[in-house]
């Protein structure tokens, strides 16, 4: 599929073998959303990706493959929803890389939403795994933002999750329990008091 504006978008396979579960991080995510959900305590979703279809083959009269489509328009992030009052979006990245976080996998247009966001009093943050150490860790925006402001590189250092961000531990459910870090942050996040949030 095509992006608008030249906008390209990269399909890499590769084979996820932390603990040989064999699961990704968007399919721990979307089960940790769904164990939310059930329990009622946020509601959180995937972004649909915006495409039009453009040609359509009907090898049958009850079957139909899209040949070709494109994106109508630049997606933002991949997940956003609302936590007790507050808004949520968030991008989430998986990387094999063992020492840092390559930028190119964020997209100019998606740092700019996450700033509209911070702009907003949203909650926005980046969760990123690495594969490799099978280590999750959850970046606020906020400290995203100021890696981005003061430094001029096209990676962020493991060290910098490591420092300034938050490891996830992985639990049977939720699977990634990422709200418990943003509890965590804000000390506590309880319904009645001020939705001022503290990065």
């Amino acid at each position: 599929m095509k992006y608008p504006s030249g906008i390209k978008k990269n399909h890499i396979e590769r084979e996820i073998t932390y603990g040989n579960r064999g699961m990704s991080l968007e399919e721990d995510l979307n089960q940790s959303n769904a164990y939310y959900r059930e329990i009622g305590k946020a509601y959180i979703y995937k972004k649909p990706t915006p495409i039009k279809v453009t040609k359509v083959v009907y090898p049958s009269s009850r079957e139909a493959i899209i040949k070709e489509a494109f994106f109508e328009m630049p997606s933002t992030t991949d997940y956003n929803g609302i936590y007790q009052g507050f808004y949520i979006d968030f991008e989430a990245k998986e990387t094999t890389n063992k020492t840092s976080f390559p930028l190119a996998n964020i997209h100019p247009h998606q740092i700019e939403h996450l700033r509209n966001v911070l702009s907003q009093g949203g909650i926005c943050f980046l969760v990123v795994r690495f594969t490799t150490q099978n280590l999750t860790f959850l970046l606020m925006g906020e400290k995203l933002m100021k890696f981005l402001d003061e430094f001029d590189r096209k990676s962020i250092p493991l060290a910098y999750f490591q420092k300034e961000g938050n490891l996830i531990k992985e639990k049977y459910r939720p699977r990634i329990d990422y709200l418990e870090v943003i509890d965590q942050i804000n000390g506590g996040m309880n319904r009645g008091k001020s939705k001022t949030f503290q990065s």
